[in-house]
């Protein structure tokens, strides 16, 4: 199985920037894909984000368009997300996620990550 660590969340000021790490470890693990999910108060878990591990093909949501870039360390099987001009509407906690292959969706996921974006 694969382990999913994150670190980088915080509090923010509106308009200031963060970076999100996500390391995946384990005995053994294939990665297609890894992303970015995010779950405000009150609402339901949302895509943020994510890269495809071959090519570098990243995915976006409109929302976080022009301002959030995905980006990955292949030798660290680290993902990172990075988080500028943010919004108070970003608050929520960020999970980040792998998907093996594409035969299954997102199956493993981080314990979430708090981001808190004060205005």
């Amino acid at each position: 199985q694969v382990q999913l660590i994150e670190s980088g969340g915080g509090l923010v000021q509106a308009g200031g920037s963060l970076r999100l790490s996500c390391a995946a470890s384990g005995r053994t693990f294939s990665v297609y894909r890894m992303g970015w999910f995010r779950q405000a108060p009150g609402k339901e878990r949302e895509f943020v984000a994510a890269i495809t591990w071959s090519g570098g093909t990243t995915l976006y949501a409109d929302s976080v368009k022009g301002r959030f870039t995905v980006s990955k360390d292949n030798a660290k099987s680290t993902v990172y997300l990075q988080m500028a001009s943010l919004k108070p509407e970003d608050t929520a906690v960020y999970y980040c996620a792998l998907r093996p292959n594409t035969n299954q969706g997102y199956s493993s996921w981080g314990q979430g990550t708090q981001v808190t974006v004060s205005s």
